[in-house]
């Protein structure tokens, strides 16, 4: 599965990126704004995990995109 994490820069406000990718695919003034633009490039990339990284760079927050398989769903959404 593939993953993307939204992280923060110094300079000009939010990055978000491939795993693995060299260069940011964008930047974003706010962080819910790269959060919503690294899940819509996700999901049309055929899903995965999306990682938000807080301040500190600590992973913070952490979302499947479908279509992907979610290894370990909500308890509240399991059919």
């Amino acid at each position: 599965m593939r993953s993307d994490a939204t992280l923060k820069n110094q300079k000009c406000g939010w990055n978000y990126k491939k795993e693995k990718a060299d260069r940011v695919s964008g930047t974003a003034k706010t962080q819910i704004q790269a959060e919503r633009e690294t899940k819509r490039l996700s999901s049309l990339t055929g899903g995965g995990e999306v990682r938000i990284h807080g301040e500190d760079g600590k992973i913070r927050d952490s979302d499947t995109v479908k279509p992907a398989n979610d290894p370990n769903p909500p308890k509240d959404k399991i059919s």
